[in-house]
């Protein structure tokens, strides 16, 4: 699977994360020049997890952005539909309670956790609109989701330097490092196909969120979105 749709099937897409396990997160850092521990810590500081919190992390494959949650004493669920992923997260944090589930229609109750949060994943779910609103569901009234996703770089000229290396570096780099280049060919075009800052914003009210807002990271590459459950 090389191109991204909005269409994409839950198999191909859980498939091909499968086979990108082992070095997902080596991966990752090189691809993004070592930014992605930042976005992380960015991450970690907006969901503010403390001692009695529940928090969903969903796609969280290997479940390496679960650990900041689980560091502060909150009751952390990693949960990601990719088995492969939540094996290699097994082998390196056996503690931690992995869980298989689909974002579109999670194992969970309504209104258990106090922040539910998804970081690069949101868009490789086959319905957005679905996904968001079944995070609504889980979320405790009072509660918050808080989405990590790439976005839209906001300065125009380092938009095109952004999508030429997505389109032309990406790839080459991924095949000197990752188990399955062809998956990093289907990631950038997935990440250009996504809805932008405002659109995303829009997409989370009309699932129910309320105070929506955003926060650009890296010069708009990643976008923080945070939405508070009524």
């Amino acid at each position: 699977m090389t191109t991204a749709s909005l269409d994409k099937q839950p198999h191909e897409v859980a498939s091909m994360f499968d086979g990108v396990a082992a070095n997902y997160d080596l991966t990752n850092d090189v691809l993004s020049l070592g930014q992605a521990r930042l976005w992380r810590k960015e991450v970690a500081k907006a969901v503010g997890a403390r001692p009695g919190h529940t928090v969903l992390d969903l796609a969280a494959g290997t479940a390496t952005s679960s650990l900041p949650f689980a560091a502060t004493g909150a009751y952390v669920v990693p949960c990601d539909f990719s088995l492969g992923m939540l094996r290699e997260g097994k082998k390196r944090n056996p503690w931690l309670p992995l869980t298989a589930g689909d974002a579109t229609k999670l194992p969970f109750k309504d209104g258990v956790f106090d922040t539910v949060t998804i970081s690069f994943g949101l868009r490789n779910v086959q319905d957005t609109d679905a996904a968001l609103r079944e995070l609504y569901r889980v979320t405790k009234p009072g509660g918050q989701v808080v989405i990590c996703e790439f976005s839209q770089p906001t300065w125009k000229p380092f938009r095109t330097v952004y999508t030429e290396y997505l389109m032309r570096a990406m790839p080459p780099v991924a095949r000197a490092v990752s188990s399955n280049p062809d998956a990093y060919v289907y990631l950038a075009d997935s990440i250009r196909a996504w809805p932008d800052q405002p659109e995303l914003a829009a997409l989370l009210q009309k699932a129910g969120w309320s105070q929506v807002a955003w926060r650009n990271l890296s010069g708009g590459i990643v976008a923080l979105h945070r939405g508070f459950k009524r």
